[in-house]
């Protein structure tokens, strides 16, 4: 019988839960009560959705287990029992899972990282591979993704509907392709595997203590409800059962941020000195007197574009439920018809202060090395005092930047399934499964999916910085006569209101079936069509006003909207409260300053009031009136994919038992992408050096791919000794582009110069990644429930994707002057080809107002004939092989009957794709890749259950750009320590505390050095209190 790991989580005060702890330690007389059932049926396996296809012997039934204990040991047999390496999770009782988030579940298997959002599990990592390519199902059905990408989004999903998640980490013909660091099947308990009533309803108090820190109109309830239940029955002898499951979680959080903005990033050069002592463009080095280890001649250096700290909200609604029905006419027959939905509602909110560098320091000081960055910086800035109409004045400084947003988003998935298992005799049996599912990522607010209103007062006379520690200390100086920030100089000045909408779709029907030989060897096929449909799109309205956005500036706005404030009081600990650190600002409210923006400008007749409202118009129709700049995107990709596998498993009795299965799959696939894009008509030469594109409307471009592979696996076990076995495995998988990359969309950019422009594009003609994989695995199964294990794996991975410009003429009628029949004229007439003004001159004196040309407007406007204009476009394409490999280390020890258990495992993994951080200019690396472990001790005896684990993360590489420019972005070595108690009472009410991230930890990215900070977020300690009663 194969079962899987379960290993739970609960939460509240430090203290007292570590108290708790060491006092289950004498509660040893109590009566075991968390022995295992008796028998279970089996589930879905990825690529067969049966609910019974109990014949096959490498399908992993999901045991009903309870208690820490018995499912530590049930992880062994699982492990065991298994074709290939192949971990998972059980839960503990119906509607019990381990972890209320299933990604921090994930995160325990050997070889698993995860990412967080918003302090919780969101996407994860499996053996160096990044959250796009490993798959993810649901019951053997391939699932489709809002986020943009193809990870998993796991925070969507609740735990108390799942009954077991399996992690596939090696390649099994029947696996549906697009996995190369794993399969990952998500499986949902069914009515007819666990006969007769079940039932059971729990509910949680959540304490989020990063609420706590936040503005006081940002806090949130002390305490957060979390409802769930379960219901499961059978009738008529067991032949027709529902289940039923429903769970809702309302969380408040908060946030500190401090960050070097996104889109404005980490500016780099290469330090070439000048005769004057200034080195590299825009002065970014001062005079050498003031320069502290200044970076050596042609070392790469990067400045901070701008330095900025938030405070920010969420609140988020995720709503979960699952029906199944089952009907078994026959023992041999079972049809299963099930509904999966998962509503997931998140409202954020920011209050934020910025500024912008000018790069003309007065004073800095440096890291040592190539890629290196300022540890100190100053610049100082001339100040123009200024009188507005109206009477309201300001010293006409640079700007100190204040920002609000406030959003809402809503995650929706809906799945719905069919499935038939027959078995026709008592050697071969069929199963037929399709479901149509659906994941749809839309705004649920008027104001966007995100958006930002900014204010500032321009009294920034001199701004610096310090990043020689953990935390970036802002110091500003503000002019004479002014002793702190003030509010009677603030105004509105730019604004973003920006609407994201993805949508993806899938239609998968599968045939599979078994022939069961007499010499006990199996034949598994099957065949299977899949339809991904998936859309991207966006709309963007966008106020440029970042001076003032009305001529009375400030005088346009009470001073009563803003709100003095201190941003070191959001933050923790660290340099926050440093006596440096120049942390004034300003709080508004968003929602009151949008409305005071709006009616300045439109009472000024320079704009709508739909010019501060997002458009839900993806079209990207004109508004009357309308001063803002309104862009559109809207990118559909259709994958359509058919497949069809063989796979021979059998075992022989040699000297030691061989088990073997080799098996193939083919796969055959056709993509089909189109994008709503500006259509441009023209090329006008505006001036001596613009081309500037002309364009009419929007228009819809389509353009196609395919690809075919075939896809080979090989596993064997041998049976060592009764307790020992060796592994081998080696397969052929692939892992899908990104739908980003696959998009038809192409933006060419304007102005163009006289030899042609640039632009980029994505490449629907895109092969997938293709990984040959090795793994060789030694396990030794000492006693029950414990064992030790080590673990090689080996990947070779082709078609890696990363961009390459192409000179290109992507639009056969986009004529330009530059060398047309006007241009030619004018240099035989004695121009030469590098005096633009001169040919212009000429143009106008000999052609002013022929096809093209209007000397008054300064046009020049390419025609029929012309050259067509050229651009250099920056695509992703297929351009890179390297491997990938690691080891993984696993033990589990379970002290007999006195109810400790430990578990730790730790995963190496090196790849040849690192990041040159003394290198400018693009380069490919494999992002995700890092070192993880984990530490679990746990003790489960009689009413009492407790549980300590420890999961850390060693530094990562997780992005090869900062918004900015080729700037790699390190996320920072990572532990999470989480603790959980519970006691039954009786043998139906429990209750239980839980402790996540208790020594509350923070996040940090940085660039190519630690003192090159992006980013440090500090979240805090969760709790949660609850109670369970099982009917």
């Amino acid at each position: 019988m194969k079962q899987m790991v379960a290993m739970p989580r609960r939460r509240l005060l430090v203290s007292a839960m570590l108290v708790a702890l060491s006092a289950t330690a004498a509660a040893q007389t109590a009566p075991e009560s968390n022995q295992a059932p008796a028998s279970s049926a089996a589930q879905a396996t990825p690529g067969n959705a049966s609910a019974q296809s109990s014949t096959d012997a490498t399908n992993l039934d999901a045991v009903q287990v309870k208690g820490i204990r018995q499912s530590m040991m049930s992880s062994a047999n699982l492990k065991r029992d298994s074709q290939g390496v192949v971990d998972g999770i059980v839960a503990e009782d119906m509607g019990k899972f381990p972890d209320t988030n299933l990604a921090e579940s994930l995160q325990r298997i050997t070889g698993v990282s995860i990412d967080r959002s918003n302090g919780e599990g969101s996407k994860v990592t499996v053996r160096g591979v990044g959250p796009d390519f490993n798959l993810v199902l649901l019951n053997g059905r391939q699932m489709p993704t809002a986020t943009g990408g193809r990870a998993f989004e796991f925070s969507d999903l609740a735990s108390e509907a799942i009954s077991a998640v399996e992690v596939y980490k090696t390649s099994r013909a029947s696996t549906p392709a697009g996995g190369i660091g794993a399969t990952i099947n998500i499986k949902t308990s069914r009515p007819l595997e666990n006969p007769g009533f079940h039932a059971s309803a729990g509910v949680k108090g959540v304490v989020d203590t990063s609420d706590d820190d936040l503005p006081g109109h940002y806090e949130g309830k002390t305490v957060t409800p979390e409802i769930s239940g379960i219901f499961s029955n059978t009738w008529a002898d067991n032949r027709f059962g529902i289940s039923l499951s429903a769970s809702r979680q309302d969380r408040e959080s908060g946030s500190a941020l401090a960050q070097v903005a996104p889109g404005n990033g980490w500016q780099t050069y290469i330090d070439t000195p000048q005769a004057n002592g200034v080195g590299g463009p825009n002065g970014a080095l001062a005079a050498s007197p003031n320069v502290t280890n200044r970076p050596g001649p042609n070392d790469v250096y990067s400045m901070p574009q701008s330095l900025g700290y938030s405070v920010n909200s969420v609140h988020r609604q995720r709503t979960n439920g699952q029906l199944a029905f089952q009907f078994a006419p026959t023992d041999n027959l079972t049809a299963t018809l099930d509904y999966t939905y998962s509503e997931n509602k998140i409202q954020s909110a920011r209050n934020d202060m910025s500024v912008w560098f000018n790069f003309t320091p007065d004073q800095s000081s440096w890291t040592d090395g190539s890629g290196s960055s300022p540890l100190t910086y100053h610049e100082t800035y001339g100040c123009t005092p200024r009188v507005y109409p109206g009477g309201a004045s300001d010293p006409g400084c640079s700007d100190l930047a204040m920002g609000a947003s406030k959003t809402a988003v809503v995650h929706e998935n809906k799945s719905l399934g069919f499935n038939v298992d027959w078995r026709v005799t008592d050697s071969f049996s069929l199963n037929f499964d399709y479901h149509d599912s659906s994941a749809e990522s839309r705004p649920d607010s008027p104001y966007g999916t995100s958006n930002t209103m900014s204010t500032a007062g321009f009294f920034r006379q001199g701004a610096g910085f310090d990043m020689s520690g953990d935390f970036p200390i802002l110091m500003l100086n503000l002019p004479p006569g002014m002793s702190e920030i003030d509010p009677s100089m603030m105004q509105a000045t730019g604004s973003v209101f920006r609407n994201d909408y993805q949508k993806a779709k899938i239609k998968q029907g599968q045939l599979s079936g078994q022939f069961q030989f007499e010499d006990y060897s199996k034949l598994n096929f099957g065949v299977s069509s899949t339809e991904y449909k998936n859309r991207s799109a966006f709309t963007n309205v966008q106020l440029d006003t970042w001076g003032g956005n009305v001529p009375a500036g400030p005088g346009a706005y009470d001073d009563s909207l803003f709100k003095l404030a201190h941003m070191g009081d959001y933050f923790d600990g660290g340099g926050a409260n440093s006596p440096a650190f120049s942390d004034a600002f300003f709080l508004f409210d968003f929602e009151a300053m949008r409305q005071a923006a709006a009616n300045a400008r439109t009472n000024a007749g320079l704009g709508v009031p739909e010019d501060y409202l997002a458009s839900t118009d993806y079209s990207g129709a004109a508004v009357p009136g309308s001063s803002a700049s309104r862009t559109v995107g809207d990118s559909r990709v259709q994958e359509k994919s058919h497949s069809a596998y063989l796979e021979w498993s059998n075992t022989f009795d040699l000297s030691m038992p061989l088990s073997v299965a080799v098996g193939v799959r083919y796969e055959d696939t056709k993509v089909t992408a189109s994008a709503l894009q500006p259509a441009p008509v023209a090329v006008n030469w505006a001036s001596a050096n613009e081309f500037n594109l002309v364009y009419q409307g929007n228009e819809f471009y389509t353009l196609g791919g395919d690809y075919k592979y075939w896809l080979p696996n090989l596993d064997l076990a041998l049976d060592l000794t009764s307790d020992m076995k060796l592994r081998f495995s080696a397969g052929k998988t692939i892992g899908r582009p990104n739908w980003g990359d696959l998009n038809a969309a192409q933006t060419l950019g304007s102005p163009a110069r006289y030899d042609g422009g640039g632009g980029g594009s994505g490449n629907p003609a895109l092969k997938p990644l293709v990984s040959r994989n090795l793994d060789l695995s030694w396990e030794w199964y000492y006693a029950e429930g414990s064992y030790v294990s080590v673990g090689y794996f080996y990947k070779k991975i082709d078609n890696f994707i990363a961009r390459q410009t192409q000179r290109e003429t992507p639009i056969s009628d986009l004529y330009t002057p530059a060398g047309g029949a006007y241009w030619n004229e004018a240099v035989a007439a004695g121009c030469a080809q590098t005096d633009r003004p001169c040919i212009r001159d000429y143009i106008f004196a000999n052609h002013d107002g022929d096809p093209g040309v209007n000397a008054a407007t300064g046009s020049i406007v390419g025609q029929p004939g012309d050259p067509v204009l050229a651009f250099n476009i920056s695509k992703p394409v297929n351009n890179r092989s390297d491997k990938l490999d690691g080891w993984e280390f696993n033990i589990q020890h379970v002290f007999g009957e006195t109810g400790f258990g430990v578990a730790a495992n730790y995963t190496k993994v090196d790849s040849g794709l690192t990041y040159n951080n003394g290198v400018l200019g693009t380069q490919f690396a494999l992002t995700g890749l890092s070192d993880t472990a984990n530490f679990v001790v746990f003790y489960d005896k009689g009413p009492w259950q407790a549980r300590a684990a420890y999961n850390w993360r060693d530094e990562f590489l997780s992005a090869l750009g900062d918004g900015k420019g080729d700037n790699p972005l390190y996320v920072e070595a990572y532990g999470q320590l989480d603790l959980s108690f519970s006691y039954e009472i009786n043998d139906h009410f429990s209750v239980s505390l839980e402790g996540i991230n208790v020594t509350d930890e923070s996040t940090r990215v940085h660039g190519r050095n630690k003192h090159q900070v992006y980013s440090l977020e500090q979240f805090g300690p969760r709790y949660m209190f609850g109670a369970r009663y099982k009917f």
